[in-house]
């Protein structure tokens, strides 16, 4: 693999700006491509924003973030760079022309990691004459501060490639899980997918307002599978007999549950349920004031979490 104390972020929306604020913090120069006429500024008030929040969880002691540069195109962008992001909008015919722009260029050892959260790695490669540098990193968002990176390469992949990426996003301090198959939406996308369709369905059929729904997640069981994944946890719940003495037990149970799982659909009644249920639930508030709660949210979280696993 290339040297990766330099990067390249190709598409520079709120995923592709986080990334570059946490390759900046990790010690590395970063230059971006987007051809949007504001990208300059965007990208470095996303940077001035992140930056207060990745140095409260200890993440910027290695950078800066005026390690900046930006490029006029994705060729130009990627030229010297050990790894290349990207993540231009989810359309497969963009994905194709970025990849196709950059592959002549790319250097012997560089790995190419695409956010894509739809689209499937095979889909992807079918826009490269050679696709062995490309494999997926599917962040969640924003990528600077939740720590999970979703990868897969398959048979067309380099030797080396895939490890390569995953040393890559531990250096940055994520924590990487493998695909094996390909499926849409990858692994963690259909987990919250899954979760917001019954959300879905349970305000839709008048069971619980918007609010409190979200509320019964996260005062909830988002509360515990912030600490542990959900078979996990579950195989604590039966005391001594583990998770087959909770199958044992609950099995009708869960069954009767999942027979009587709703199967909504985001249709214009349904739509306005919801964004009025989030209006009332918000009081209001602006996006911006959601966002920064959020983040104040997840890094107190993740000082918590961090603090008890190096403990």
């Amino acid at each position: 693999m290339a040297g990766t104390s330099h990067a390249a972020v190709l598409g520079a929306g709120v995923i592709g700006a986080s990334w570059a604020a946490l390759f900046l913090a990790s010690g590395r120069s970063v230059t971006v491509y987007d051809p949007a006429t504001d990208v300059e500024e965007m990208v470095q008030d996303y940077i001035e924003t992140a930056w207060p929040a990745m140095t409260e969880l200890g993440l910027t002691s290695r950078g800066v973030p005026d390690n900046l540069s930006f490029a006029a195109s994705a060729a130009d962008a990627v030229a010297g760079a050990g790894f290349v992001q990207e993540n231009v909008p989810e359309r497969l015919q963009v994905k194709h022309v970025i990849f196709s722009e950059i592959e002549p260029v790319l250097e012997k050892g560089t790995v190419v990691a695409s956010s894509a959260s739809g689209l499937t790695l095979g889909q992807m490669q079918e826009g490269w004459r050679d696709p062995s540098p490309l494999v997926l990193g599917h962040p969640f968002n924003p990528p600077h501060l939740i720590p999970l990176v979703e990868i897969m390469g398959n048979e067309r992949t380099g030797d080396g490639v895939l490890a390569a990426a995953d040393a890559f996003y531990s250096d940055l301090g994520k924590t990487t899980i493998r695909l094996h198959k390909e499926v849409p939406g990858h692994v963690a996308n259909r987990l919250q997918a899954a979760v917001w369709r019954e959300a879905i369905h349970l305000a839709a059929s008048g069971v619980a307002s918007v609010g409190d729904i979200d509320k019964a997640m996260s005062a909830g069981p988002g509360l515990r599978w912030a600490a542990m994944g959900p078979t996990t946890l579950f195989g604590l719940g039966a005391g001594a007999g583990g998770l087959a003495a909770f199958c044992d037990h609950f099995t009708d149970t869960f069954h009767g549950w999942w027979e009587d799982l709703g199967k909504p659909q985001l249709d214009d009644d349904t739509r306005r349920i919801l964004v009025e249920g989030l209006s009332e639930a918000t009081n209001g508030q602006s996006l911006k004031q959601l966002a920064r709660e959020r983040d104040a949210m997840i890094v107190a979280m993740q000082k918590a979490l961090l603090g008890t696993r190096k403990g």
